[in-house]
């Protein structure tokens, strides 16, 4: 049943049956108005320089770059979502999930659109994922979160609580040693890491997100056999974690390269 489609989600969407989805986890373009690029770069050689720690100065040059289009006006950004969420709604089963990842750009509209779609009352979590890694601003506080909102198809859902991945405890002497080795749940502020640029995780795909995410919702809000669909797949790290636990996947991207990356990740 697994399978990857380099199309354009909406027609995709609009061929499958209705309640035929278990989970959606969904990391769309963010509606910043600009295209994307990620460079790889080589340092040792090269014309370019790269500043170090103390001021040093290394060469590098470019040996690879990726992009994505993110640059449709605004209001024609939040039509281009509104009709692949309303179908992704319609597919989804009745106890169904749908997790929208996205950032400070449009999160506050998109969730009231979805408050219209799902119903207010089927909101369930905004989850905060915050990395702190890159730049800092220096005439503002830092932007280093996106936001995730989860909403239900009806009035029951998936939640595994069991296998979600535990935490330490900030202050795990007043808890106790037994509670401290088990670690606690996760709130809905996740701290994680992004995929750091030196690991064997990494593709090179601008919009990658970590496999430990995927993974935490994948395992809450899916069970083994489900079909979990990702209709922005990108570098095909939710359909990676979803083969991992035992589940079906569908990913889906209008980007080449994209299905290129995911296709050898999955095997």
């Amino acid at each position: 049943m697994s399978r990857i489609e380099c199309a354009d989600n909406l027609e995709v969407l609009r061929n499958l049956p209705d309640g035929s989805v278990d989970l959606i986890y969904t990391d769309p373009p963010f509606g910043t108005g600009k295209r994307q690029r990620l460079d790889t770069i080589r340092t040792g050689t090269g014309d370019g320089v790269r500043l170090g720690f103390g001021g040093r100065e290394y060469p590098f040059e470019v040996v690879g770059s990726m992009e994505y289009r993110d640059d449709l006006p605004f209001e024609q950004y939040l039509g281009f979502i509104e009709a692949r969420l309303r179908e992704m709604h319609r597919v989804l089963k009745p106890e169904g999930s749908l997790y929208l990842h996205l950032d400070h750009h449009a999160v506050h509209y998109v969730r009231v659109m979805l408050d219209v779609i799902f119903g207010a009352d089927r909101f369930l979590n905004e989850i905060i994922w915050a990395y702190d890694y890159g730049g800092r601003h220096r005439d503002r506080w830092p932007r280093k979160h996106d936001s995730i909102l989860w909403y239900a198809k009806g009035d029951r859902w998936t939640f595994n609580r069991d296998e979600i991945d535990r935490i330490p405890y900030m202050a795990p002497g007043l808890v106790g040693p037994e509670k401290a080795a088990r670690g606690k749940l996760p709130t809905d502020v996740w701290w994680m890491t992004i995929v750091p640029t030196n690991s064997a995780e990494r593709t090179g795909y601008p919009t990658q997100k970590p496999l430990s995410l995927a993974s935490r919702i994948i395992a809450a809000s899916s069970n083994t056999g489900d079909l979990v669909a990702d209709f922005f797949c990108g570098s095909g790290t939710v359909g990676l974690a979803a083969q991992e636990l035992g589940r079906e996947y569908l990913l889906v991207d209008i980007n080449p390269e994209a299905i290129e990356i995911a296709t050898r990740r999955l095997g």
